[in-house]
């Protein structure tokens, strides 16, 4: 769809689009949140096990380029959304059954384990990377940061939702509860995305079909080698890698901080991660906000809370493990780990606000393109972090045989790691393009990421 073609989203149709994000999250969660508890405590497995799956799932979704061709070239984002969605849930479903398998048949539930995970992966890419596109081509400029603010908060309302709803219903857990709430969440997650997209994109709306081509393939690397081949895309690109590693690999060793280092209970340190994403849902509506109210009249707003927050992010990074370090446990963790989530919350609004403008700025039907090549990237930088991230403190750890130095080294790594995205985000838009007044990062699951998370 054009958006020269077709009027944009008002507030009621972003509400919608943020109603899919409840829905993928709604199901998200139940895959790497619920059932990698499952396979870790009431299956006895190697927690490596289920951490294998959930990067085997991030690894599938380095196929986000082609989803998003597939619907650049047939001229649609809606068929691709809820085919994505029907994928993720199918994937779902199957996942809870493949643990069920697990105690009689260990192979074979494994099997379809890995299976599940490859659905589950190509579902939220295709799903995730054809809504941001969407959202991306149909919302006027002054309104993205507060469309990415709804549809990210509405996407994590689905992880509360499901947490608490059906976290109620697997009381007392059972694998037939398991199986009977993940079809029940997923039936949901479809219906509500149906009629969530029902009429969104008109038929009589969309934007002429690409050029068929005799050779799919070679035509699909070539819209790649077009996207990598603008110096912005590049660029962005490489940030969004960047910045995405220094963020998710803070998200597995705060808790393990806070207890090893602060002394925290496994309820307070808990507690501690909400208050954090409290922090962040704070820092998005800050943002939402003022890019709404100031953005519009001022080229390079946004530009600037994208590196004020990875400045900030890097800064709070810093101070956490510095801090500690000189103080020990005197050091206010409590107000640290809030400014690390608001500064967090002000980057990922900017970010993916970035993201929407550098896409619709684009070649015309190259949007879902560009925004795979990121959302690949991101996927990557995922993988990557939270696995790097815990490795590097077992390293350290043994290094310095002692925790508080050797988390305060790790954090100081991805405090210097945000410092280099805010300055790789600097790099963006100067050709020319300052225009463009959202430069940086995208980020179907950031805030997912609280949650082991990206659409």
């Amino acid at each position: 769809m054009n958006a020269g073609a077709s009027p944009s989203f008002g507030w009621l149709g972003i509400i919608r689009l943020g109603l899919v994000q409840t829905s993928l999250g709604a199901i998200v969660i139940l895959m790497t949140s619920t059932l990698n508890r499952v396979m870790a405590v009431e299956l006895g497995l190697a927690a490596a096990i289920p951490g294998l799956l959930v990067g085997w799932h991030y690894a599938v979704q380095m196929s986000r380029p082609r989803w998003g061709y597939g619907a650049d070239k047939g001229g649609r984002r809606a068929p691709w959304i809820l085919g994505g969605m029907a994928v993720l849930a199918f994937g779902a479903i199957s996942a809870a059954f493949a643990a069920s398998l697990i105690p009689s048949s260990f192979w074979a539930g494994l099997g379809l384990s890995v299976l599940a995970y490859a659905l589950i992966g190509a579902g939220v890419g295709a799903a995730g990377t054809n809504l941001l596109a969407l959202l991306a081509i149909r919302t006027e400029p002054s309104r993205k940061a507060a469309a990415a603010a709804i549809v990210w908060i509405m996407m994590i309302m689905g992880f509360v939702l499901t947490a608490g709803i059906g976290g109620g219903f697997l009381k007392p857990f059972s694998f037939d509860r398991l199986i009977l709430v993940t079809c029940v969440v997923s039936a949901i997650a479809l219906v509500v995305t149906f009629l969530a997209l029902r009429g969104l994109e008109p038929a009589s709306a969309q934007q002429t079909p690409a050029a068929p081509s005799a050779n799919d393939g070679q035509a699909f690397r070539a819209a790649v080698r077009e996207t990598w081949a603008d110096p912005q895309a590049r660029r962005f690109t490489v940030f969004v890698f960047v910045s995405m590693l220094a963020y998710s690999a803070q998200d597995l060793i705060l808790e393990p901080f806070a207890g090893l280092v602060h002394g925290y209970d496994a309820g307070s340190s808990t507690q501690l991660a909400g208050v954090q994403n409290m922090g962040t849902l704070v820092g998005m509506i800050i943002t939402a906000v003022a890019g709404t109210l100031i953005g519009k009249s001022r080229a390079g707003f946004m530009r600037g809370w994208t590196v004020g927050g990875c400045i900030a992010s890097g800064a709070a990074l810093l101070a956490l493990g510095l801090g500690t370090q000189a103080m020990g446990t005197g050091w206010p963790l409590v107000p640290n780990v809030i400014a690390l989530g608001v500064a967090n919350g002000a980057f990922a609004v900017a970010a993916i606000g970035s993201m929407m403008t550098l896409a619709s700025a684009g070649p015309k039907q190259r949007e879902g393109t560009r925004m795979g090549v990121w959302g690949a990237a991101q996927a990557l930088a995922f993988g990557l972090g939270g696995f790097l991230g815990a490795a590097a403190v077992d390293v350290a750890r043994v290094m310095m045989d002692a925790p508080a130095p050797a988390f305060a080294l790790v954090f100081a790594v991805e405090g210097l790691t945000f410092l280099l995205a805010a300055a790789l985000a600097l790099r963006v838009g100067q050709t020319g393009a300052d225009t463009l007044r959202l430069p940086v990062l995208p980020s179907s699951e950031l805030i997912a990421v609280r949650n082991g998370e990206a659409t």
